[in-house]
């Protein structure tokens, strides 16, 4: 039988569902997974990652992104950690922006340096260490899109399965 979908889940909007192709074309799976544990098999609730998934929470997602490696942090919540569009454009340009030390690759094929913006333009402001010489950062419609993806990564609605809460023995 079908898994009901978690009811505060909502589909993929067609651009966050673009964004979610960008995601896979790029690998980001690869060390990113989407999929909190349960305190018995690690620190994910203590890192701040949220509830443990459930089935009803991928009940949208085909192919599945669950990943099985963490060189990077869960981002099955990673909106409601990081809820700045800005922070994940400078973090997918040059992520040692933004996280000191990150070993994550820069992605700045993602962006174009215009000499001057045009109207309609997403301007991204670097810091200046980080900025590109001659000119403006813009982000390109892939960009744009992974960003949407990131920004639906918001699983902090109560489950529909789980137990609440203060019904968990400590």
């Amino acid at each position: 039988s079908a898994v009901p979908a978690e009811s505060r889940l909502l589909p993929y909007t067609i651009d966050q569902g673009r964004g979610r192709q960008v995601y896979i074309s790029l690998g980001c799976v690869y060390c990113h997974s989407q999929q909190p544990r349960d305190r018995a098999f690690g620190s994910d609730s203590a890192r701040g990652w949220g509830r443990v998934s459930t089935p009803g929470d991928y009940v949208y997602d085909d192919p599945h992104l669950l990943g099985t490696m963490r060189t990077g942090p869960d981002l099955f919540n990673i909106a409601a950690r990081q809820s700045s569009a800005d922070w994940h454009y400078v973090h997918l340009y040059e992520p040692r922006a933004v996280v000191a030390g990150s070993i994550m690759p820069a992605f700045p094929f993602l962006f174009v340096v215009k000499a001057h913006a045009d109207a309609g333009d997403h301007v991204v402001q670097v810091p200046p260490a980080f900025a590109p010489a001659g000119g403006v950062l813009v982000a390109t419609s892939d960009a744009q899109l992974l960003v949407t993806y990131l920004l639906s990564l918001d699983h902090t609605y109560p489950s529909d399965v789980l137990p609440k809460v203060e019904e968990v023995s400590p």
